[in-house]
């Protein structure tokens, strides 16, 4: 790990403006990326395993994760942080020495999630990548709560607070909460949790500018620039020559 990349990551989340992450899935969007300004390269799972021939949801093989990494670290010279969705194994060591090798390949952090699983499986994944290779790595955890509805919406907002206070217990760096779009419940998580809070946006400048104002540290695009970019393949085949939006669900059942 480049230890001058890892002050900088971790500073750009204590900004006086959020981090803005174009997420990328191979070496010509990270290259792309970075020629436009970028601060810091980060991946998204689902465009990584899509433009791998896997479908999202914990299917990409971990030497094939490895590899497109390595590709992406050849191009860029800015802090790189990967996707790493639960961390493609509830076995312990395995997530642990998957986190080890991708540190080796010069990456500065991680996002890793929660999903359907119970918050202390994670809980204890974070433990053990901790033990496996320090408190440089930044860890952007994941929580699904709002995004698959784990819970009724009364309770969506306690439940997100309980987590992401587990998972900084257990060494997490900051929270990622995607479909949280209600900005009530993100100023109450801005005003009880120490932790940054990464949400996931479309890109709109309204969205940019009112999370930045109530002190957001990270937005994401998540897999939005990939099927922005994809979506042109379809005006080509077609007489009408206009191009169809692709969905994340239409676009997963491709795999």
């Amino acid at each position: 790990m480049n230890a001058q990349h890892s002050l900088i990551f971790k500073n750009l989340h204590n900004a006086s403006t959020p981090l803005l992450l174009n997420n990328v899935w191979d070496a010509a969007s990270a290259a792309i990326v970075q020629s436009n300004g970028a601060k810091a390269i980060a991946t998204s799972s689902a465009s990584m395993a899509w433009s791998l021939g896997y479908a999202d949801g914990f299917q990409l093989p971990t030497d094939e994760l490895l590899s497109a990494i390595k590709r992406i670290q050849r191009v860029i010279s800015l802090p790189l942080t990967v996707d790493i969705e639960n961390g493609y194994s509830d076995n312990m060591d395995q997530v642990a020495e998957l986190v080890y090798r991708l540190v080796e390949a010069g990456i500065v952090g991680i996002n890793i999630e929660d999903g359907i699983s119970s918050p202390l499986l994670l809980t204890e994944k974070i433990h053990n990548i901790r033990a496996k290779v320090g408190d440089t790595l930044f860890i952007n955890v994941r929580t699904d709560v709002y995004l698959q509805n784990l819970v009724a919406d009364e309770i969506k907002l306690s439940t997100v607070m309980e987590r992401l206070t587990l998972y900084a217990n257990a060494g997490a760096n900051s929270g990622f909460i995607p479909g949280l779009t209600d900005t009530a419940d993100v100023q109450t998580l801005l005003n009880t949790l120490t932790m940054p809070i990464n949400l996931m946006i479309n890109g709109d400048q309204k969205d940019i500018q009112l999370f930045s104002k109530m002190g957001v540290s990270r937005l994401s695009l998540a897999f939005k620039p990939f099927i922005d970019a994809y979506s042109t393949l379809t005006a080509f085949t077609s007489l009408s020559n206009k191009p169809k939006t692709l969905e994340y669900s239409s676009l997963n059942s491709l795999f």
